[in-house]
């Protein structure tokens, strides 16, 4: 039985998925984030997280990750390809080359109808990534925390923050956020709160868990908050319709996905789908698989597989 396995890293976490020839899925694992590995402490966490998800995946499927060997694997990595060949070879084992690409271009393949389309990925951070029936390739974002992630869940929590400071300091309008932020992360004010997110016991994965109250309170009719999720949901539509310029005239019709944990917010969702569906050409809608799902897809198609996945488990 010949085996793959797709593997899909970001700065929320890490996914692997395990399949068959005939594309049935046999094991999933997971564990935790894994972007960015040119220095000594990112290439630890790349290494753990890539033993740790492949791993569990393999405990699941009945295999050993000592002496399995692949007989195609791809990784959709955030932060790009550079500087992990080395760790990911003395981990997995294959006669192929490993593919190495971005988490934007295993979403999609696993997100639309033979990979054609645009992706919106709206996790920690963001990025949009199309492919057009032609083959050509476009992105928008992705740019990392300090210039970019318009709209991710890192970005909400720093756009709520600022908000709660403004308030604090007179010169923003009255906000549940500060009171939130303040209850949340245990600060005597908003001011702690910056300095506790500067510090190392909040790294950016921990700010975007605050997201979700932000969202809570725009529910509750805080017009702050409401604000910063309508403002995250337009940057995002203004991501996947850069893409879409890039790659499709205004008159033809294209599918964008959507995925990772800001579209849950029904908020930000509407938004989002409204402003990108104005054109009557654009229709959105949830992936039809996972991006480890996507990468589980391009590792078929490497070995010449043209297969749908079916999970037995």
């Amino acid at each position: 039985m010949k085996l793959f396995l797709g593997v899909d890293g970001g700065q929320s976490g890490t996914t692997a998925v395990i399949g068959e020839e005939t594309g049935r899925i046999l094991g999933t694992g997971e564990a935790g984030p894994c972007n960015h590995a040119a220095a000594s402490e990112g290439r630890a966490k790349l290494d753990r997280a890539i033993r740790g998800s492949v791993g569990d995946a393999c405990r699941q499927a009945g295999l050993d990750l000592a002496t399995v060997t692949f007989e195609a694997a791809c990784f959709g990595l955030s932060g790009g390809p550079e500087d992990r060949l080395e760790i990911l070879e003395s981990i997995v084992r294959s006669p192929r080359p490993l593919i190495i690409t971005t988490d934007a271009v295993v979403a999609l393949a696993g997100a639309t109808t033979g990979g054609q389309g645009i992706i919106v990925i709206g996790g920690t951070g963001s990025i949009s990534y199309g492919r057009n029936a032609g083959g050509r390739t476009a992105r928008a974002g992705g740019w990392g925390y300090i210039y970019g992630d318009e709209g991710g869940a890192f970005d909400i929590g720093r756009q709520a923050l600022r908000a709660a400071l403004r308030m604090e300091e007179g010169w923003g309008p009255p906000t549940r956020l500060r009171e939130i932020l303040i209850e949340a992360t245990g600060a005597s004010n908003a001011n702690d709160a910056l300095h506790r997110f500067y510090g190392p016991e909040w790294p950016r994965s921990r700010v975007a868990t605050l997201a979700p109250l932000v969202d809570q309170a725009a529910r509750e009719g805080d017009a702050v908050a409401s604000q910063v999720i309508h403002n995250a949901g337009q940057e995002l539509a203004l991501l996947g319709a850069s893409v879409r310029g890039q790659l499709w005239r205004p008159d033809e019709p294209v599918e964008v996905a959507y995925i990772g944990g800001v579209f849950r917010s029904e908020l930000l969702l509407e938004r989002f789908r409204t402003l990108l569906e104005l054109d009557g050409q654009t229709r959105c809608g949830p992936p039809l698989h996972g991006p480890a799902e996507g990468a589980l897809l391009d590792a078929y198609r490497a070995a010449g597989l043209l297969l749908s996945i079916t999970y037995i488990m």
